[in-house]
């Protein structure tokens, strides 16, 4: 069989892609629009694709298509009952972003404790030059030694930053399902974690049971010094509720590098901060060079295992 592949989205990896070793028809084109797919897809056998959504509206107008590669670890925009109950196999990335994310959770954890973005902002303001000694201590410092933090889903992610933690001193706590009934050996309640940690990190997927699993409630049960970082996906958080909890002193900080909806839009109450305990970024946390070359690679891979007929990394 000669295979059709067609990335639909090939902009969203600065890395180098090798074409795969079997016999096929390449097409690729740099970003795709709902309204593109179904021309670009029609004779498709594999689509790759990163945040385009493949509903079953769509995937049943393809009767061609025999995989979705996804060239990403989340695949909240593919309809996996669908794929499964049709015969399409959907198989991810992972592992990839196990150095990268935990470097950059690091990152915001340091920079909130250690108040970077307001002593960066006295220091352009001028502050520093009218300091009657050799520095001034208007913003708290805190170590990272010694505190407490939760992590909230336990895979490659969770344990790469447990990793980072454990060398800062930290002592981790992992969280439990929120509303389990069991709690399995080596974790904590939902809510002990809340009430206990001084910083709760988030590594879970966006499903059904984990949409807006902090919100309002889950808030005002932290600690009002925690922080709260999100380098997972943007609507496992009341966007809001976190507005509210950082401008009314809930909560002493956040850190996030995801957003309910990407590219965000005018209106979002996160984008409207402009708070030195806040950090919101772009969706990079995953993005260094190695780590998008070694997703590149691993992309065409499980490519090739699928045409093999030993599908790797299988969701459906």
């Amino acid at each position: 069989m000669n295979h059709r592949i067609v990335f639909l989205e090939r902009d969203s990896i600065r890395a180098t892609v090798r074409r795969p070793a079997f016999p096929h028809v390449w097409e690729e084109y740099p970003l795709t629009t709902s309204d593109e797919l179904l021309p670009r897809l029609r004779e498709a056998t594999i689509a790759i694709t990163n945040k385009v959504k493949l509903g079953g509206e769509i995937l049943a107008q393809l009767p061609q298509l025999r995989m979705v590669a996804a060239a990403a670890t989340g695949t909240d925009n593919i309809d996996l009952d669908w794929c499964r109950s049709h015969g399409v196999v959907v198989s991810n990335i992972r592992g990839y972003a196990a150095t990268t994310v935990p470097e950059h959770v690091m990152m915001l954890m340091l920079a909130l404790r250690r108040q970077l973005l307001a002593y960066r902002a006295d220091v352009l303001a001028g502050r520093w030059q009218q300091a009657k000694m050799f520095c001034f201590f208007d913003h708290p410092i805190r170590d990272l030694n010694g505190s407490t933090l939760g992590l909230i889903g336990r895979g490659s992610l969770g344990q790469g930053v447990a990793r980072l933690a454990a060398a800062f001193g930290m002592r981790v706590l992992w969280g439990e399902r929120k509303g389990a009934s069991i709690v399995r050996d080596g974790y904590v309640p939902f809510e002990r974690l809340l009430a206990e940690a001084d910083v709760i990190s988030l590594h879970c997927p966006l499903t059904a049971q984990t949409r807006a699993m902090i919100g309002e409630a889950e808030l005002r049960a932290m600690k009002r010094d925690a922080l709260l970082i999100n380098a997972a996906r943007g609507g496992i958080v009341d966007e809001a509720a976190l507005a509210h909890a950082l401008q009314e002193g809930w909560i002493a900080g956040a850190g996030f590098d995801v957003l309910s909806q990407e590219p965000p839009v005018a209106g979002n109450p996160l984008l409207e901060l402009d708070l030195p305990n806040f950090i919101l970024l772009p969706h990079v946390a995953w993005a260094s060079d190695p780590a998008m070359q070694a997703l590149a690679d691993q992309l065409i891979d499980n490519i090739e295992a699928f045409v093999r007929g030993e599908p790797r990394n299988r969701l459906a």
